[in-house]
């Protein structure tokens, strides 16, 4: 007999997911899977603290609950509590300690990834009443949507963005490209340089430039060094928006251009013509998921891979893509694959994206003058 049999009229179940803002970002998707096929559930989620903005104004999740990264006992001991089979059914979307001890609590039912080999497996296995084994080499989203198969519901592919503020306001008129040249890390960072001369070929391309990053201090500091006198005019918008107004942003943009970083996962899913730069992380497993899911896993290295509406740059050498914190293995680190990547690259991948955008406009307006319903599909156009 199937979880889903099992469960009331009106269920109440809680995805567990904790980890950072990419990472609750591409469970959207098996959330969707979950409301479609659940419609009656009420639908809560357990994240990081933090972590909770990517989620605003999700239609698919009734509550978000949220726990410090590294709580003290206090903390953990009022969730436990607070969690205590409470839930008809919870899912864990990861395989470690702390997320299938609290499915084990807060679940009358349980469903969860749990570790392909090693130690701990056996005990994971009996929390659940169906334990999916996490595949090493499997996207993120695709492992995900394998526990909807382990409920028999009919997986939703598609990103789904946090909504519900504008960006009317601060948005630039006319044709506009975005760059975030600020990953959360250092390994993952391409060169200034680069940056710079990728920002004026795109001004010379007719482009308005917008610059997003965030809060911290360090990142506005090497955004200022980055963006400052010398260079061509740049709005920046860095700090300023919320993740919906981010959303709305990158929705409307001509092109994104980005590193491995949770933006780089929105611009994606918000159906930009996105480039996304990528150095010691495989794609494999955390290549950005376009609108419509992947046609085929991507590569773990190219020079420019094609996905939907992502292109994705990387400098293949040897070590690539290594899945370590950059050369020197930690978070400042360098990584040569980057440092070495050229404005060229990356200007001839977002050339592909441009054209591809172009070319899709095109066939919007085609069908718009022949009368076509607005909502019906576009044609997949090759690059």
């Amino acid at each position: 007999m199937s979880v889903k049999s099992n469960l009331p009229e009106r269920p109440r179940i809680l995805v567990v997911t904790l980890r950072r803002l990419g990472d609750v970002l591409l469970t959207t998707p098996l959330i969707r899977t979950l409301r479609k096929g659940i419609p009656n559930a009420i639908l809560d989620m357990l994240v990081f603290r933090g972590s909770d903005g990517i989620l605003k104004g999700n239609p698919d999740v009734d509550h978000v609950l949220t726990i410090s990264e590294r709580p003290f006992a206090k903390e953990t001991l009022t969730t436990i509590a607070g969690l205590w089979r409470r839930y008809d059914l919870v899912i864990s979307t990861q395989a470690g300690d702390r997320p299938t001890f609290i499915a084990l609590v807060a679940g009358r039912r349980r469903v969860g990834l749990v570790p392909h080999a090693g130690h701990g497996v056996w005990w994971k296995r009996h929390v659940y009443h169906r334990a999916v084994a996490a595949e090493p080499d499997c996207h993120r989203v695709e492992d995900l949507l394998r526990l909807a198969d382990a409920l028999g519901l009919a997986r939703q592919q598609d990103i789904v963005c946090p909504q519900g503020s504008s960006v009317s306001m601060v948005a630039p008129n006319g044709a506009y490209a975005v760059l975030h040249a600020s990953p959360m890390y250092r390994y993952k960072q391409w060169t200034q340089a680069g940056w710079r001369a990728l920002a004026r070929a795109l001004a010379d391309r007719g482009l308005a430039l917008v610059a997003t990053g965030g809060t911290d201090a360090g990142e506005r500091s090497y955004l200022d060094a980055l963006w400052g006198a010398g260079n061509p005019t740049v709005m920046r918008l860095d700090g300023r928006l919320d993740w919906p107004q981010l959303a709305e942003l990158l929705a409307g943009a001509a092109i994104y251009v980005g590193p491995d970083t949770s933006v780089t996962h929105l611009a994606a899913g918000a159906g930009c013509p996105t480039v996304a730069l990528f150095g010691p992380t495989d794609p494999r497993l955390w290549g950005p998921w376009p609108v419509g899911g992947l046609e085929r896993p991507w590569a773990a290295a190219g020079s420019i891979q094609r996905r939907g509406n992502v292109w994705l740059v990387q400098n293949s050498l040897p070590c690539t893509p290594c899945q370590k914190e950059g050369c020197d293995r930690h978070l400042d680190s360098r990584s040569q694959c980057l440092d070495e990547l050229s404005a060229n690259q990356v200007l001839a991948a977002v050339d592909q994206a441009l054209a591809w955008s172009r070319d899709r406009e095109g066939a919007r307006q085609s069908r718009a003058s022949i009368g076509m319903e607005s909502d019906m599909p576009l044609p997949a156009l090759k690059p």
